[in-house]
């Protein structure tokens, strides 16, 4: 596997006070054509996260064609487990239906954060997401007791799975984490069975990260891309023949830091579709997306 990089896509230009910074943890929906809007979360002045978008025609990525005015979700409510932000994990179609699975931010003193996961929800194509409860679709609880995050859901075979994020140890420090992929199932997609099953494990003592999977695949093959770290973030990949037992090939990615620029330092968030024949990788560069995000495709 090898990408050719088509560059950088899209950065905020800090006018919005939704978006003064970062485009990470880019997710592409078709709109028709060869249409796509990408949506992406951005910080604002308190380094709040809100999910914003842009829309692109694939043949001319660095083309804005149009670029959301108001975030589509912004910061939950006071005290709620989304009030520092709201970080977009993946779309899901359910029929006319989208589900909107995210990570909510929620800041705490004697360690960095506490996040869960929550669900927003357009009821029709061209209506808005709404949140589905103020309060987690994927709370904490003991089997993933400190934090989770950035979840991926696939419709698959008549049931829901999710791969998602979850520390394992904390700390005071984001560096004390020891933060590995998970999975879950569940029957309609609300109500998620967990038994602390490990997708992605470390293959190092010197990773402490592993996040964001994206996963393709059904019936006998499931390729997964996700992001690791320990210096600095880097895309992994891993193949599993039931989407449970994974076999890490981190090798075979086949993308890493440029030699200089926006993604010169760490790549991440990796988020991985199919159009017309070809294999398209959106990715976020330097400084978890403060350079903004870019795009690749598949030479094979």
């Amino acid at each position: 596997m090898r990408w050719r990089k088509l560059g950088l896509v899209y950065a905020p230009d800090g006018r919005r006070p939704w978006a003064r910074s970062h485009a990470a943890n880019p997710v592409a929906e078709p709109i028709g054509g060869d249409l796509f809007r990408i949506y992406f979360s951005t910080r604002d002045d308190r380094n709040r996260s809100s999910i914003g978008f842009i829309e692109i025609d694939i043949g001319q990525p660095q083309r804005v064609l149009r670029e959301a005015e108001e975030p589509i979700l912004g910061p939950g409510e006071l005290a709620m487990f989304d009030d520092s932000g709201v970080s977009i994990g993946c779309i899901v179609p359910a029929g006319r239906r989208r589900l909107l699975y995210y990570m909510g931010w929620h800041l705490t003193v004697a360690v960095p954060w506490q996040n869960a996961l929550g669900l927003a929800v357009s009821e029709a194509p061209g209506e808005p997401f709404r949140r589905a409860s103020r309060f987690p679709v994927v709370p904490l609880d003991e089997t993933d007791p400190y934090t989770i995050s950035y979840p991926w859901v696939l419709e698959d075979g008549g049931r829901f799975r999710m791969w998602y994020g979850s520390n394992i140890a904390w700390g005071p420090a984001k560096e004390d984490m020891r933060h590995l992929i998970k999975y879950a199932e569940s029957d309609d997609g609300i109500h998620w069975r967990r038994d602390d099953m490990v997708a992605i494990d470390f293959k190092s003592a010197d990773e402490y990260a592993i996040c964001k999977p994206c996963v393709r695949g059904s019936h006998g093959r499931y390729q997964m891309w996700f992001c690791a770290r320990g210096q600095a973030y880097r895309i992994g990949y891993a193949e599993s023949a039931d989407g449970i037992t994974w076999q890490r090939m981190d090798e075979a990615a086949g993308i890493d830091v440029s030699p200089s620029g926006w993604d010169s330092e760490m790549i991440e968030y990796p988020f991985v579709f199919d159009h017309k024949g070809d294999r398209y990788l959106l990715y976020a560069g330097n400084g978890f997306g403060q350079t903004g995000f870019g795009l690749a495709v598949l030479q094979g």
